[in-house]
């Protein structure tokens, strides 16, 4: 007798059989390799880097916008790639460049059922408010926060490319049978998107906190890591849910565990929304400056 769990279980394994054949991230325009090849190197100095990105001009660009983000709180305006380089230093330039080669990776085009633009917006200004969150929250790897917050739902663009059939599907469920879209996922794939990404970025080598954020965001009662890190995650998740700024659909209906912030030392939700509230015109004035998703 076919059970359900046993029928889950299957599909779970065909899904993670698919996987295994994208763990190696597909190529990345060329610059942005050479690029962080050379950061890789700690021999680098400041003007060969330089030189490597200012081959390509719209990196430039897009370096220079994340440099002057609002939520970044850098005091001056930086107008030059050697500038960027100088005062937020090679590891802050190599996390910048991995996320921009990340979107470059999975890049696929915008259907009724995801829009590419908004996930990665979405994406970008988690990350974003996720260091900023690190710095006011006093977490010492600021940089980690960072990717950990950008990477959180690396799934969802993950299924939307190589499982396209099945990410129509769990739409459909969710919206015609009224679950969540995490409901609809098991259902679907025996996975789901938080699950789907901690697969793949744990054979991609990354740090096992950051891969625990990335399993737990929703969930982060069950990190056992860092759950100082998964509740930032999961903080500022909910904080684009919650100001309605850089959300998306598949994130309705979010949770905010307030029990597991007390290690952020917030307490209760009249405090999460005081905190919220002073986040408010910097999440805004974000997501006016961001330009380089269309």
């Amino acid at each position: 007798m076919i059970t359900l769990a046993s029928e889950l279980q299957k599909r779970k394994e065909k899904t993670e059989f698919v996987l295994n054949n994208i763990t190696n991230l597909p190529a990345v325009p060329r610059i942005l390799k050479e690029t962080l090849e050379l950061l890789n190197d700690s021999s680098v100095n400041n003007n060969e880097l330089a030189k490597s990105i200012s081959k390509d001009q719209g990196l430039v660009v897009k370096i220079l916008m994340i440099a002057n983000s609002p939520l970044l709180g850098l005091y001056r305006k930086v107008t030059t790639i050697d500038y960027a380089i100088l005062v937020l230093g090679h590891n802050e330039i190599k996390n910048i460049v991995s996320v921009l080669s990340v979107i470059e990776s999975f890049k696929n085009k915008t259907d009724k059922y995801l829009n590419e633009k908004e996930f990665w917006t979405h994406s970008f200004l988690t990350g974003m408010a996720s260091k900023r969150l690190a710095d006011d929250f006093g977490f010492p790897n600021k940089g980690e926060a960072f990717i950990a917050g950008f990477l959180h739902d690396v799934g969802i663009s993950v299924i939307h490319k190589f499982f396209h059939s099945k990410f129509i599907e769990i739409y459909k469920q969710a919206n015609e049978l009224d679950i969540t879209y995490q409901e609809a996922e098991l259902n679907v794939l025996g996975m789901t998107h938080q699950q789907v990404g901690h697969y793949l970025i744990e054979r991609w080598d990354f740090p096992d906190p950051l891969c625990d954020a990335i399993l737990n965001h929703h969930n982060p009662e069950n990190s056992v890591s860092n759950k100082t890190l998964t509740s930032i995650i999961h903080f500022a998740d909910y904080m684009t849910q919650k100001l309605n700024i850089g959300n998306v659909s598949w994130d309705n209906n979010i949770q905010l565990n307030v029990e597991e912030l007390g290690v952020l030392k917030i307490k209760n939700l009249e405090e999460v929304d005081d905190f919220i509230s002073n986040y408010e015109d910097l999440y805004k004035n974000q997501l006016e400056s961001i330009r380089y998703f269309n």
